[in-house]
């Protein structure tokens, strides 16, 4: 096991019978790039239990950060929702990822486009200062069945537009767009959909998509995923990726397995 450390849990947060949060220690070799996921799970039976989690913590702070949804029958989530203050968590030394902003052409505006538990690597960009160096609009898209869902990424969002050094960045630069599919809300659809009929930019105050300026992330549902891909290759976007950058880079590991 000598590329994972054990941690202690500082504080866990339940959003919803769905979805929670954590943090929890940071050894202080660890380091990562915003964007970037690593492994993370428990000990049981004598052996680790591990599941590719992104950190939703920003690479300067002295706690990792974690969000995370609720599998009744999951054998890592099933657990990892007992978690309290003091616990031991395990946590790989080898983070990695496709999110990151070196693999995205240079441009006007960042679209970041989440649903569920997807949000988390995208907390980590948006308390990036470099992410407001490179863009003159960072769009943080989060799609969610339910209002309820949608409550971290609004705390995320109020945290870091109140943020001592991030605050003026983020006042001036970061539209924050929670949208859900279930229920009454001021923003009702699924991603694909607003995207499609010009209805999420029109609501933001945004000109068109386009890959002459717009850059876009994806994280979250694979049915999602596949659907923006279809959209966004339609309009001339091309996919970026390690030492290749581009028009929008996708992860690939999702943690929503359990």
């Amino acid at each position: 096991m000598s590329n994972i450390a054990q941690e202690t849990v500082l504080d866990v947060h339940h959003w919803t019978d769905r979805l929670f949060s954590f943090t929890a220690t940071r050894d202080t070799a660890f380091r990562f790039k915003s964007g970037q996921f690593t492994m993370i799970g428990l000990e049981v039976a004598g052996k680790p239990l591990l599941r590719a989690y992104s950190l939703a913590s920003a690479t300067h702070e002295d706690r990792l950060e974690f969000f995370s949804i609720k599998v009744p029958d999951g054998p890592l989530t099933s657990r990892l929702q007992a978690l309290k203050a003091g616990d031991p968590i395990l946590v790989g030394r080898r983070p990695t990822g496709t999110l990151l902003l070196d693999n995205l052409k240079p441009g006007k505006r960042l679209y970041l486009l989440s649903t569920g538990t997807g949000l988390a690597p995208f907390v980590s960009i948006i308390k990036d200062p470099e992410t407001y160096e490179r863009f003159e609009r960072v769009i943080l898209v989060h799609g969610c069945r339910e209002v309820a869902e949608l409550a971290y990424g609004e705390a995320v969002v109020a945290d870091v537009r109140d943020h001592e050094f991030l605050g003026d960045y983020a006042g001036a630069q970061l539209l924050h767009y929670p949208t859900v599919t279930r229920e009454p809300f001021r923003n009702r659809g699924r991603i694909t959909d607003l995207m499609a009929s010009g209805q999420m930019v029109a609501d933001l105050g945004l000109p068109a998509i386009d890959a002459a300026h717009d850059r876009v992330m994806l994280c979250g549902s694979p049915q999602m995923i596949a659907d923006v891909r279809t959209f966004l290759e339609a309009h001339a976007f091309e996919e970026g990726a390690g030492h290749r950058p581009n028009h929008f880079v996708v992860e690939k590991a999702f943690a929503e397995r359990g």
